[in-house]
C-alpha cells in the first residue's frame, strides 16, 4: 500500500471518528458547559500525547515551538468560535458555515503568502470537487424549506458571525499544517499543537462562558472518546498525513464529517435519511472522487501538484 494510499485512509477514519463522537458529545453537553468541555477535552488529550511521546520534545527547535503554538492558535479559535456560536445560532446552520473550510481552505492555499511552499493551485477537478461538496454540505446541513436563504445568509446573528470565524480557524489550521507537517517532525507538532490549543482555551474559556458541570457517566465517556480517539490519536494522524496530502484534499476528506455523523445518527437514534440530504452525501463523496481519481494527465497544461 502507498503512502498516499494509506494517509488517505487513516485521514478519512479520522474524519469517521470525528463525526461518529458527534452524538456523543451532543448527549453530554446536556450535563456540561460547551466550553468547559473543550478545555477539559484537550488537556486529557496533552496529558496522552505527553506521556507518550514526551520523550520527542527533549530535541526541540525553536522552530517547531513556534509552528505548534501557530497550529494550536488556529486549532483553539476553531473550537471556541464554534461552541461559543452554536448556542446563539441553530445547528443546521453552524454545521453549514463550518463546512466552508471546504471553500476557504482552496480559496487561502491560492494565496501566494499562505500557500504551502512548492504547491501549485488547484487544478481544475479540484474546484469542481469543491463546488460538489459544498452543494452537498449545502443539502445535508440546510434546514428543510429554508431554500436559498441559508445561502444568501439572511438573518444572519451574532451566532453564525462566531461560526464564520471558526470556518476560518480551521481552515488556517489545515493551511499551517500543510506548511508545517513536511518540515517538522509530526508527532512533536501534533503535542505542540494540542498543548498551545489548551493553554488558549484555558485563558479564553473564562472569558466566553461561566462554566459549570454535573458529572455523569455519558460525560466521563464523552471526554474519553473526544480526547483519546478524537483528539490525541487523530490529530497525530491529521499531521502525518498532511505530510502527504495537499491541504485542498485534506480539506475535502474533512467534508466527511458530516455525511459519518448522519450515518451514525441513523444507526444510534435511528434519524432517517431524507432524498435531499442523502443526495448531499453523495455529492460530497463524488467531489471528493473527482479530486482524488481523476488522472492529473486528464490536464496536461497545468504543473502536478506534488506531495506536501
Amino acid at each position: 500500500m502507498s503512502h498516499k494510499l494509506r494517509a488517505h485512509l487513516m485521514l478519512t477514519a479520522v474524519v469517521c471518528v470525528w463525526g461518529a463522537t458527534f452524538v456523543v458529545i451532543k448527549s453530554a453537553l446536556a450535563d456540561i458547559s460547551p466550553l468547559l468541555f473543550n478545555l477539559i477535552r484537550m488537556t486529557i488529550a496533552s496529558a496522552c500525547l505527553l506521556a507518550i511521546y514526551g520523550r520527542r520534545l527533549r530535541r526541540l527547535r525553536w522552530a517547531t515551538l513556534g509552528a505548534g503554538a501557530l497550529t494550536g492558535l488556529c486549532l483553539a479559535a476553531g473550537y471556541q468560535f464554534q461552541t461559543a456560536g452554536l448556542r446563539l445560532t441553530t445547528p443546521s446552520k453552524s454545521a453549514f458555515l463550518t463546512g466552508l473550510v471546504v471553500v476557504l481552505v482552496p480559496l487561502l492555499a491560492g494565496i501566494p503568502g499562505l500557500r504551502p511552499p512548492g504547491a501549485s493551485l488547484p487544478k481544475w477537478n479540484a474546484w469542481l470537487g469543491v463546488v460538489a461538496a459544498f452543494v452537498g454540505i449545502v443539502l445535508l446541513t440546510a434546514p428543510q424549506g429554508s431554500g436559498w436563504s441559508i445561502l444568501m445568509l439572511r438573518e444572519i446573528n451574532p451566532g453564525d458571525l462566531l461560526t464564520l470565524a471558526c470556518a476560518l480557524g480551521f481552515s488556517l489550521h489545515v493551511i499551517a499544517l500543510a506548511h508545517f507537517s513536511p518540515r517538522f517532525d509530526f508527532e512533536q507538532l501534533a503535542i505542540l499543537q494540542i498543548v498551545f490549543c489548551t493553554l488558549a482555551m484555558g485563558v479564553t474559556t473564562p472569558l466566553l462562558e461561566k462554566c459549570w458541570v454535573h458529572w455523569t457517566p455519558r460525560v466521563v465517556i464523552a471526554l474519553v472518546v473526544a480526547a483519546v480517539l478524537a483528539t490525541a490519536a487523530a490529530f497525530t494522524v491529521q499531521a502525518w498525513a498532511q505530510q502527504i496530502l495537499p491541504a485542498t484534499h485534506t480539506a475535502l476528506i474533512l467534508a466527511l464529517e458530516p455525511v459519518f455523523a448522519w450515518v451514525t445518527a441513523f444507526l444510534v437514534l435511528r434519524t432517517g435519511l431524507h432524498g435531499r440530504e442523502i443526495v448531499g452525501a453523495l455529492l460530497i463523496l463524488a467531489g471528493i472522487g473527482v479530486t482524488e481519481l481523476m488522472p492529473s494527465r486528464m490536464q496536461p497544461t497545468m504543473p502536478e501538484m506534488p506531495s506536501i
